[in-house]
Formats: C-alpha cells, structure tokens, sequence
C-alpha cells in the first residue's frame, strides 16, 4: 500500500471521528429488512452486518428490528398455506400465525443474529412478543375498518427489558411479532415495530434498510434520490404518489417517531456496500433522511 493510499484511508476515519465522538452512547434502531436479505450473494448481509458490528464497537447502542414477509410466504408454501392480502397487508388466520411466529423466532432472528456474530458483533435474540403488546388492527391507514385475523397494532414496548440487553452489552435483535391483550401472538408491520421501539427508546437515529436507494421523486430512477424530505413535504408527496406502496408505512412510521422524539430518520439501500457507515459518518450520506424541518 503506497503513501497516498494510506493517508486516503486516514482521511476517512479523520471525517468519522467527529460523528463518532457525537454519537457516542446514543441509541440507534435499525429496521433490517428488504429483499437483499434474500440476496444470494452472502457479501449483501455480511456488509450489513459489519457496519451494525462497527456501530457497537465505536459505542453506540444499537436495536434491530427485522422484517421477513418473503420467509413467512415460503414457509406458508411448504406447509400447504396460500398468502393472502388486502390493501398490502397479510392476513393471518390461527394457522397463518403459527407460521409467521415459528419463521421469524427460530428461522429469520436466528439468521440475523447468526449473521451479526459472524461479525463479532454480540447480538441477543428477542422474541417480539416478549417485549412487544398490541392491540388488534381494526382500520387501515385511511381509517377504514378492516379484519385481517391476528394482526396488530403495538401499544406497548417493554423498555426496561430491551434497555437491560443493551446494558449488558448485547445488541436486541426483535422480530415483529407482539403479544395481544388476549395473550396470543399477532403478527404486526415490522417498519411500524421499527418506528414504536425508536420511540420508546428515545432513539437518536432510525434506519429502515431496504432494497431501493431511498425516497425516489421519480421512480425507478436513482437520480430522483431526495436526499432530505421535510415533514411538511409528507402529505403533498403521498397525495402526487411519490410516497407509496411500501414506502407508506415507513415514512408514515418514521413521522411519527420524529414527533415522539426520535431526532432523525434515514432510508437507505441495504444492499450498497457498507450503505449504513456511508450514511452515518460522512458529511453528504446516500440516502433519504427524513427531518422535522
């Protein structure tokens, strides 16, 4: 490695350092989803996985949360079970929920958590319904009464029991399952998960990693990256149709995480090299951050 090589690598820790020393001690959730976790290429988790190992070792505490709807439709597949949707979302009958639970405890938060300790990173596996309650979802984002079988909405996040993890040095990595007032398990939208644990926690960041570079103001065409959206952007964007489909829930997530306190919400793609580093510790980022405004 020549001179110039050298100092062009300390130059990117020198350009770190600042936000390192900033975000020491901080809370930071991470919504790990997307379809680059179904990426053949092992290189796509492995990235992801060594920038949240990054993020703990320079002392920020960091959540994840993760998704797995493509897991659960396999598993639904291999069990005889057809997926079913309304306006986008899942519904789960008593033998759908069995599936969604088995599938993201033991098959996709054993997989994260694996993923992330292959990267010396010291991940602690929580069942959602373990430190998440919910109400059953009776209205859709338009406020209309819809019945989707176990599916919530969550009311609760049991702070203390995920603070404790982090205490004890572990990275809490909860999938979006919660438990109801009736003592069952329900199935909830992981980006909603992402932005209530956020919330509570009073999170100085939330990531929603997805498989698209951000918030496109001209879909599918990268260059149309916003870069920076105002909460007062929000409405006029979702009514033109830039904000849709699945970007609904995590912007309409993220907003509300902003108005509970959570200082600043970022989009960004999973499956860029490294995507989460490149956003946190440089000054221009590569995806959408999201900012009361």
């Amino acid at each position: 490695m020549n001179v110039a090589e050298v100092t062009a690598k300390a130059k990117v820790l020198l350009e770190a350092l600042p936000y390192i020393q900033d975000f020491r001690g901080s809370t930071f959730v991470v919504k790990y989803g997307g379809s680059f976790m179904d990426d053949p290429d092992p290189t796509v988790r492995s990235s992801v996985s060594n920038d949240i190992a990054f993020l703990s070792a320079a002392g920020i505490n960091v959540v994840v949360v993760h998704g797995g709807g493509k897991a659960i439709t396999r598993a639904m597949e291999a069990s005889g079970l057809k997926a079913s949707f309304v306006k986008g979302l899942r519904v789960t009958d008593e033998a759908t929920i069995a599936i969604v639970k088995k599938t993201l405890d033991e098959t996709v938060n054993r997989e994260v958590c694996e993923a992330l300790a292959a990267a010396k990173a010291r991940p602690k596996g929580l069942p959602g319904d373990t430190v998440l309650v919910c109400q059953k979802l009776e209205k859709d984002e338009e406020g209309e009464a819809i019945d989707l079988g176990f599916v919530g909405e969550v009311t609760e996040v049991k702070v203390k029991l995920i603070k404790k993890e982090i205490a004890d040095g572990f990275i809490p990595v909860i999938s979006p399952v919660a438990e109801g007032y009736d003592g069952k398990p329900y199935n909830v939208n992981a980006d909603l998960v992402a932005g209530r644990v956020a919330s509570a926690l009073r999170a100085r960041r939330l990531f929603y990693m997805s498989d698209v570079p951000g918030l496109l103001s001209a879909p599918p065409d990268p260059e149309s990256l916003i870069s920076t959206l105002k909460i007062s952007q929000v409405d006029e964007l979702r009514k033109s149709g830039v904000i849709n489909k699945g970007m609904r829930p995590k912007v309409a997530s993220a907003v509300r995480a902003l108005e509970e306190g959570v200082q600043r919400v970022h989009l960004i793609d999973g499956r860029l090299p490294h995507s989460l580093l490149l956003e946190i510790f440089t000054d221009k980022g590569i995806g959408t951050e999201i900012i009361h405004g």
